[in-house]
């Protein structure tokens, strides 16, 4: 059985094992490796000899669905090269419609790289030409702009949403459509929802619920939790007269499925922000 090393009482980083010198590494063999790896580690971080060549280096980071972050240590040349072999871009990937990153993603994915001095290629983070002494800290650099590069889709997923809800609000004021923007709203079972925008128009006041989001995986989560939002409120159209529920749904973003839309059509009105005139039609009706 390969072995593992864990260690049971934090050291930090050292840089003793072997000293740095550009006269290249003495070869060793993959426990040897993993051991020296090992001891200039913290506690959490596991090192093992991988499935195909070299060390891999579990580590104690996690990407956001909470998948282990992994960095391998292979010997190249005169030096090792650290890298996680393309795991962080392949994960930003899988979160995005057409399994493709966006320009902006790229373009900050080369800024976290720039920032921690990580090499981006060939869709790998990695370093190369890292003597003995150096690898532990390369593994954690490795590590770090690999969570960081992850940690862009609660970005890009946040900034999607705020760019739709200012766009409403720019839209309502345009429009001269009276509201308020998050409202809070005292449920049936006490919980107090967040509204996106309340507005009042004639004798009509809507509650809109804004949907928004460029991850299929989260559409469906996001569906549920306007749904029991409308549920929870829906004992305010007993106390306040023309009130009514409306889903404004951002389908810029081709995420949507029918199923989504089906799902909260029996407890409020739909609306597409593509289609700005219904959504007026349906603020504005009597």
């Amino acid at each position: 059985m390969a072995p593992v090393l864990r260690r049971s009482a934090f050291d930090p980083l050292r840089r003793h094992a072997v000293p740095c010198n550009s006269g290249g590494i003495a070869a060793v063999n993959v426990t040897e490796l993993c051991i020296s790896i090992g001891q200039s580690l913290p506690p959490l971080f596991e090192c093992s000899p991988a499935p195909q060549e070299g060390v891999r280096v579990r580590t104690p980071l996690l990407y956001p669905d909470g998948g282990v972050v992994d960095v391998f240590v292979l010997e190249r040349g005169n030096g090792y090269t650290v890298t996680d072999f393309g795991d962080a871009l392949g994960w930003l990937g899988l979160q995005s419609v057409s399994r493709r990153r966006s320009t902006k993603q790229q373009i900050l994915a080369q800024d976290v790289c720039q920032t921690l001095r990580i090499e981006l290629f060939q869709e790998q983070l990695f370093l190369r030409d890292v003597l003995n002494c150096a690898l532990a800290e390369s593994v954690l650099r490795v590590a770090q702009a690999a969570v960081r590069v992850s940690d862009l889709w609660f970005t890009l997923r946040s900034q999607s949403f705020q760019t739709t809800a200012d766009e409403v609000d720019e839209w309502l004021r345009e429009k001269q459509i009276p509201y308020e923007r998050a409202v809070q709203k005292r449920g049936r079972s006490a919980r107090t929802w967040t509204v996106d925008f309340e507005t009042y128009a004639s004798s009509r006041t809507s509650l809109v619920f804004l949907l928004s989001t460029g991850t299929r995986g989260a559409v469906h989560r996001l569906a549920e939790h306007v749904l029991a939002g409308c549920v929870d409120l829906n004992h305010l159209k007993t106390t306040q007269q023309g009130l009514h529920f409306i889903s404004l749904f951002d389908d810029t973003e081709d995420v949507w499925r029918e199923e989504d839309f089906n799902l909260l059509n029996e407890h409020s009105e739909i609306a597409c922000w593509s289609r700005p005139d219904g959504f007026e039609r349906l603020l504005r009706a009597a």
